[in-house]
C-alpha cells in the first residue's frame, strides 16, 4: 500500500504519520484465504451500474481488529457447512461522495428495477445511503452465507443492496427458511462482536469500532 493516503476525521484532514494505515488496515487474505470475496463498487454490477470511485481492485480491505474479528466468524461458519462471502468492506469517502452524486442525479434511474423499484432515489438518502458510511472506519463489513457442498448463497429473501423494507431483517414477507439463514449469519456475527444493521441483513459493524468518528478515503488497491 501506498503511504500517500488521506485521512477525514469530521472537517479536519490529518497528514498519514498521524495514523499508520500500513499498520492498521489488512486485506482480509492476511487473516483468512477462503473467504470469498464479490466485491460489487470494483465492477458495474452494483446499484450505482458502474465501478464506483476509490476502487481499484477488488479487495477487502479491513482494520485488524475487524478482519480478526471476521476471520473467527469464518471459521465457525466452516464447522457449520458454510463460507463467508463479502460484497464490500472498507470503503472510501470518496466512493461515498460518488454514491451522493449518483442519488441527486434524477436522470440516472437505470438499475432502478433491480435496486429500488418501489422507491424514489429522494427516498434512498438517510437510511440507505448517507452522507457518511460506517465503511468508510474499516470496521463494517457487508457479506452473506455460501453453502459449502452447493457453493450456492443461501437465500436471504432479497438481494444485497435492495433498497426496500425487504431487505430488513425481521421483514414479515420472508418465509421461514429465509429468516432462518438471515439469523444464521446474524447468530455468527453477533459472536465475534459484531453488530447488525435491522434495514440491511448483509450489514455488520465491530463493536466498539476502532475509530469511531474517523472517514479514511485512501483508494482500495
Amino acid at each position: 500500500m501506498s503511504v500517500s493516503y488521506s485521512l477525514v476525521l469530521m472537517a479536519m484532514v490529518f497528514a498519514p504519520k498521524d495514523i499508520n494505515i500500513q499498520q492498521e488496515f489488512v486485506a482480509i487474505d492476511a487473516y483468512s484465504q477462503d473467504i470469498q470475496q464479490d466485491i460489487r463498487y470494483f465492477g458495474d454490477n452494483n446499484f450505482v451500474g458502474t465501478r464506483v470511485d476509490g476502487y481499484q481492485a477488488p479487495k477487502c480491505i479491513l482494520h485488524k481488529k475487524a478482519a480478526q474479528a471476521l476471520a473467527l466468524v469464518q471459521k465457525s461458519a466452516k464447522q457449520q457447512g458454510y463460507t463467508l462471502k463479502v460484497f464490500d468492506c472498507y470503503r472510501p469517502q470518496r466512493a461515498v461522495d460518488h454514491f451522493v452524486r449518483w442519488v441527486n442525479d434524477e436522470t440516472d434511474t437505470k438499475t432502478k428495477a433491480d435496486y429500488y423499484p418501489n422507491l424514489g432515489k429522494d427516498e434512498l438518502l438517510g437510511d440507505y445511503i448517507a452522507a457518511k458510511s460506517g465503511h468508510s472506519r474499516g470496521a463494517t463489513v457487508d457479506l452473506t452465507l455460501v453453502d459449502t457442498h452447493t457453493g450456492k448463497e443461501l437465500d436471504m429473501g432479497s438481494a444485497f443492496d435492495m433498497f426496500d423494507t425487504l431487505s430488513n431483517t425481521d421483514d414479515p414477507r420472508i418465509s421461514d427458511e429465509q429468516r432462518k439463514n438471515r439469523y444464521t449469519l446474524k447468530a455468527l456475527m453477533m459472536a465475534q462482536g459484531f453488530a447488525p444493521y435491522p434495514m440491511e441483513w448483509w450489514h455488520f459493524s465491530l463493536t466498539p469500532q476502532p475509530y469511531p468518528n474517523t472517514y479514511f478515503d485512501f483508494v482500495v488497491k
